[in-house]
C-alpha cells in the first residue's frame, strides 16, 4: 500500500517533466555536485524568470524525455543531474549557465536539447557565444536601413541626371540664342 502513493508521485513528476520538455525552447543538463544550496539559489536567480532550474532523478528525467519524444540524452543522465528548462531567450540562458560555470567550476554543463535535437556541451557553449536576440535584431534593422538608403539613392540618381541634362540643354539653347542674335 505504501508503494501506490510513491508511484502516483513519480507519475506526476514524470508528467510535469514531460510537459516542461515539450514547452521549453531548450533544456540544458548540468551536474551540480559540490554546489551549496545558496549557490544553486544564486544560479536560479541569475537565469531569470523564463528559465527553470530543476533537480530531478535520472530515471524520471530519462522517462520524461522519452515521453516528450527526445532521444540522445540517455548517456547524460548519470550522476546528480539538474535540468534547465528555457522558455525565453535560449542564448541568454546559455550565457548565464556558462558564466556561472566559469565562476563555480563545480557546475558542469553536460549537454541538452535545442529545438527537439540533442546537443553537446560544446554546442551549448556555442549558443552562449552568440549575441543576444536584441543585438541581432538591431544589426538586421541597421543592415535593412542601409540597403533602403542605397535603393533610394539609386532610384533618385536617374531623376537628378535627367534634371541636370535638362538644365544643360536649356543653357545650351540660351547660348545659341544669344550668339544668333
Amino acid at each position: 500500500m505504501a508503494d501506490k502513493p510513491i508511484r502516483a508521485d513519480k507519475a506526476t513528476a514524470v508528467a510535469e517533466l514531460t510537459e516542461s520538455f515539450r514547452n521549453a525552447g531548450a533544456a540544458v543538463l548540468t551536474e551540480y555536485r559540490g554546489l551549496t544550496v545558496s549557490q544553486l539559489t544564486q544560479l536560479r536567480r541569475s537565469l531569470g524568470k523564463e528559465t527553470t532550474y530543476t533537480v530531478a532523478k535520472n530515471t524520471l528525467a530519462k522517462r520524461a524525455a522519452a515521453d516528450a519524444g527526445i532521444s540522445g540524452l540517455d548517456e547524460l543522465f548519470s550522476g546528480p543531474t539538474a535540468l534547465t528548462f528555457v522558455s525565453g531567450d535560449v542564448v541568454e540562458a546559455a550565457k548565464g549557465l556558462r558564466d556561472f560555470a566559469k565562476a563555480n567550476p563545480k557546475l558542469v554543463i553536460k549537454g541538452g536539447v535545442f529545438e527537439g535535437k540533442a546537443i553537446t556541451a560544446a554546442e551549448v557553449t556555442k549558443l552562449a557565444d552568440l549575441e543576444s536576440r536584441e543585438v541581432l535584431l538591431a544589426k538586421l534593422a541597421g543592415a535593412m536601413k542601409g540597403n533602403l538608403s542605397k535603393a533610394a539613392a539609386l532610384f533618385q540618381a536617374p531623376l537628378s541626371k535627367t534634371a541636370r541634362l535638362a538644365a544643360a540643354l536649356q543653357d545650351k539653347r540660351e547660348k545659341e540664342g544669344a550668339e544668333a542674335a
